[in-house]
């Protein structure tokens, strides 16, 4: 036998072919040995089948089959049968057939394997990343980056439909700031000079619609220099689109049918459209969060006006201070969780700033807690009115700034979630966030800098406030949003260079400095720029909420670790040092 010429791969063998001769080519995933019958299971990337090797029919090939182990590569000829009814495996699509083999060929052997390919569970995540190449072996990873694949082509096709065209945009590029740290590729023929790879090609697409390209996508490779979390990668992938002469609402439209029909070939789901949209103020109000999972109620209550006046120094400093009391209900909760339980919500919630978490048990005598005593019977009916709270239920309160109880409910409110399985996994709630503001304080900076980036036009009405009040713009911005994660988002772009200027002024660039850094996008915007604006999906995390997996890695072939490294390649690491004297590079001591 050859080591090519397969017929037909093994998850596919089913009862159509009974009678036929078939050639498979995978690997031995299972061995059974009953003495004068060996059943081998063989493995390709679309599934298994049962290939039985009889003593009786062949001592010979019944031999060879005995020396099988776990992985090795074999060919393997034979005739599709049907198996006993009291054989048959209706787990696997090929579980009513087996082959009776009359060839074997092991292509190749495998040492023992340092890891169970079908239970990922027994072994670390450190060593499977190590063998990740064997870790891809197992059936679920390998589904989750064939639904990678699809999603990618049901992408292509839509937009291809559409009238977008594909441009690939350079990964050795200027450094700009863009919000994380860039990493940065030292020039040899430039000598003391870097490139750095892209965060993301938003200068170059909006090139392009200069250009006059119109519309442009392009699934692209980005990098940041940040810190990692379960849905963050130092090297991710993006679908990447731009739009000339297109409103935002026109933009928003376009995107819904990108995501419907991906939705539709992928998922064999009908998305409802159009998303909502939620105001990033009221997404926050309600939710606590500008990436609000709606899935489930739970919605932040204000009762600030309500407590204020209250005997409870918590409530009324964090009022008089600017602040505010909000709260969200845990339904039916009260016996549920013992003091015990909310001290450690509280605990949860300090890791989000907060001094605390105040709490009552709604009962059907009133309200009962430590600070029960400090509500009047007329407040306490009125707040359990107000928050629609019923005999059973817990009220949890965060009382400091609107920052503070916004982050710290929020997250409450997504554990408590998870905790009391309110969430239906099944349901894909899509919405968008609009009305950013423009600008974000940064704390670090001591200034203000840009919400999304700083390429994003103002509101109309705002444009004016670049000048006088530049914290007090709003955006043409929106995010989309899935589930509770931020899905991807973008913007209506600045195209004047005047506005251009003033936004550089209002995040702090000098006008020399604005020149350095984006001179060329400002001389770009000489030539007539057509209004534009765009949108970047996270295609890493698309995959991930559409495979219902919940850690990014696992929709990626060969991700990193949550300290940006590489088991497998031992990446990143040292050069040697004639490599550090050609790019004219020496290392410091630590």
């Amino acid at each position: 036998m050859s080591a090519y010429g397969r017929t037909e791969y093994a998850g596919r063998i089913d009862e159509k072919y009974v009678g036929k001769k078939v050639t498979l080519k995978g690997w031995v995933s299972k061995r059974r040995d009953l003495g004068n019958l060996i059943f081998i299971d063989v493995r390709d990337r679309m599934g298994v089948v049962q290939c039985v090797f009889s003593g009786e029919k062949n001592a010979e090939l019944h031999e060879l089959a005995g020396t099988l182990r776990n992985e090795f590569v074999v060919s393997i000829e034979g005739e599709v049968v049907l198996r006993n009814e009291s054989t048959v495996n209706e787990k696997i699509a090929s579980g009513k057939v087996e082959v009776i083999a009359d060839k074997l060929e092991i292509l190749s052997k495998a040492k023992t394997l340092p890891f169970v390919l079908d239970d990922a569970s027994l072994s670390s995540e450190e060593l499977r990343l190590k063998y990740r190449y064997l870790d891809l072996r197992r059936t679920e990873l390998a589904e989750v980056l064939h639904l990678r694949s699809k999603i990618t082509k049901a992408t292509r096709d839509y937009l291809d439909n559409n009238m977008f065209v594909d441009v690939e945009t350079p990964i050795l590029t200027k450094s700009t700031p863009e919000g994380a740290r860039d990493y940065l590729v030292p020039s040899r023929v430039h000598p003391g000079e870097f490139y750095a790879l892209p965060q993301s090609p938003q200068l170059f697409k909006q090139l392009l619609m200069i250009a006059g390209f119109d519309r442009y996508y392009q699934v692209a490779r980005c990098f940041r220099d940040e810190d990692l979390r379960a849905d963050r990668q130092p090297d991710f992938t993006q679908i990447d689109m731009e739009m000339s002469f297109m409103s935002q609402e026109e933009i928003l439209t376009m995107i819904e049918g990108l995501i419907a029909h991906v939705m539709k070939e992928v998922k064999g789901i009908d998305v409802v459209l159009p998303f909502p949209r939620l105001d990033y103020e009221e997404a926050m109000e309600r939710f606590g969060s500008d990436k609000p999972d709606t899935r489930f109620g739970m919605e932040l209550k204000d009762v600030s006006d309500l407590v204020k006046n209250l005997d409870f120094k918590v409530f009324s400093n964090a009022v008089e201070q600017g602040g505010a009391v909000k709260c969200i209900v845990a339904k039916g909760c009260a016996e549920q969780y013992s003091r015990k339980d909310i001290d450690a919500l509280g605990k949860y919630v300090a890791n989000y700033g907060a001094k605390g978490l105040a709490w009552v048990k709604v009962t059907e005598e009133g309200l009962n807690g430590a600070i029960a005593k400090f509500f009047t019977d007329e407040v306490a009916q009125e707040l359990v009115a107000r928050v629609d709270a019923e005999v059973g239920d817990i009220i949890l309160f965060a009382a400091d700034s609107k920052k503070v109880c916004y982050a710290s409910l929020g997250a409450l409110r997504q554990k408590l979630a998870a905790d009391l399985d309110l969430i239906d996994k099944d349901k894909y709630n899509y919405l968008w966030v609009v009305n950013w503001p423009l600008l974000e304080y940064d704390e670090e900076k001591g200034r203000y800098s840009a919400a999304h980036h700083p390429f994003t036009m103002p509101k109309v009405e705002d444009v004016e406030l670049l000048e006088a009040a530049p914290e007090k713009a709003y955006a043409q911005a929106y995010d989309i949003v899935l589930n509770g994660y931020e899905l991807g988002g973008g913007s209506i772009r600045i195209y004047d260079k005047e506005v251009q200027s003033s936004m550089f002024k209002a995040l702090g660039f000098t006008q020399e400095q604005a020149q350095e850094q984006f001179g060329f996008l400002l001389d770009a915007f000489e030539y007539g720029v057509p209004p534009h604006g765009g949108c970047a999906l996270g295609l890493d995390r698309f995959v991930m909420l559409l495979a219902g997996r919940d850690n990014l890695r696992d929709t990626i072939a060969f991700p990193k670790t949550a300290n940006a490294a590489d088991p497998m390649t031992q990446a990143p690491s040292p050069v040697d040092l004639e490599q550090l004297l050609e790019l004219n590079i020496s290392l410091l001591r630590k």
